[in-house]
């Protein structure tokens, strides 16, 4: 390709289209997240108040090793939500879809599998 020709950076149109695909993610993002908070929140929904002083032991340590696991959850997830949310405004900025490292445009493919990304899979295996 032509590098005059060379698209440089995605029309109105294409961004109106990532944005729906990002603002999706970002609705399904937060109703996972508020998921998991609601989880971590709730008191034991097995009721095993009144088993055996033995179980209790364990249930205590098993109850803690999932908090834990929500926890990280929780923050991955509110890590995901930021970097969509970054993605919107770089769709404002219109400089969605351009990597970061090299300048160039990033496929529409790899933006609509990773739609936060702001690299291209030549930048990301260089890391």
């Amino acid at each position: 390709m032509n590098v005059e020709n060379e698209k440089t950076r995605y029309s109105d149109a294409e961004l109106k289209e990532f944005k729906e695909l990002l603002l999706d993610k970002l609705s399904s993002a937060k109703e996972e997240l508020n998921s998991l908070a609601t989880s971590l929140s709730s008191p034991n929904a097995n009721g095993t108040d009144d088993t055996a002083g033995t179980y209790k032991t364990l249930e205590d340590g098993s109850a803690t090793l999932e908090k834990e696991q929500i926890n990280q959850l929780a923050a991955r997830q509110k890590k995901f939500i930021e970097q969509l949310e970054a993605a919107l405004v770089r769709i404002e900025n219109k400089t969605y879809g351009i990597c970061r490292e090299t300048g160039k445009l990033i496929p529409k493919e790899r933006l609509r599998a990773v739609p936060h990304t702001t690299l291209t899979m030549e930048a990301k295996l260089k890391q």
